[in-house]
């Protein structure tokens, strides 16, 4: 099985000022969570999901926002980082 290598992840904006949601990309740190499953994180490297084969990104701490641990969805992206 292939791994794809970078996703596009949607994060919603903060709740009641209107502000549009913001797209963060993601990309493979060689890291693997406590199931065995590939580690995403942000350029900074402070986000960090884990991407289930139906596109739903979770979250491996919990991030400030309206946003639950698998409520955000993550795009595949082309190409090397």
């Amino acid at each position: 099985m292939n791994v794809i290598e970078r996703y596009a992840i949607t994060l919603p904006g903060t709740p009641g000022t209107h502000a549009p949601p913001r797209v963060v990309t993601v990309a493979l740190s060689g890291r693997l969570g406590a199931d065995g499953r590939p580690v995403y994180a942000d350029e900074t490297g402070e986000f960090l999901v884990q991407i289930s084969a139906d596109g739903i990104a979770e979250p491996l701490v919990e991030q400030p926002g309206p946003c639950t641990t698998k409520c955000l969805h993550a795009v595949p992206l082309p190409g090397p980082r």
